[in-house]
């Protein structure tokens, strides 16, 4: 009998652990966070079918070209008109991943309690602008670098 008294208490104690090392991790997250997550989650999803589907289309236009093949129109004095969409469908492809990565970030700081914090100054980015922009990383002071702001 004692000893079922003793080892209650420890899994009490093993149990409030566990779960202050849950809450320390994971933030519970309110109405605006959740809409956050959520809209970011769906952002991140749109810019990821957008890079992939870039990148297929930029590769699938040398995949019929030999090494060297280039196309002169005279008419027009336009060089290779392939190389040049080839080339804007990778722009286009790494600027989607490059915003998959701020998105990847913006979630990640949702989930460690930091998100709405500016990364520069600190500040507390308004809500506002975290509904036009879910992963913005700045307040607009930080952003514009200042510009016309304040005087």
């Amino acid at each position: 009998m004692p000893r079922a008294t003793k080892a209650a208490p420890a899994r009490k104690s093993a149990s409030r652990s566990r779960a202050t090392k849950r809450s320390s991790k994971a933030p519970t997250l309110d109405k605006f966070l959740e809409g956050q997550l959520q809209a970011l989650t769906e952002e991140r999803a749109t810019y990821l079918h957008q890079a992939e589907s870039l990148q297929a289309e930029a590769d699938s236009l040398t995949e019929d070209r030999e090494p060297g093949d280039v196309q002169f129109d005279e008419e027009s004095g336009e060089g290779d008109t392939l190389a040049v969409e080839r080339e804007r469908d990778l722009a286009l492809s790494a600027q989607a991943r490059a915003a998959i990565e701020q998105i990847d970030r913006a979630i990640e700081k949702i989930h460690d309690g930091s998100y709405g914090k500016c990364d520069s100054c600190g500040t507390t980015i308004p809500r506002e602008r975290l509904r036009a922009l879910p992963y913005a990383a700045l307040c607009v002071k930080c952003k514009s670098g200042g510009l016309g702001l304040g005087r």
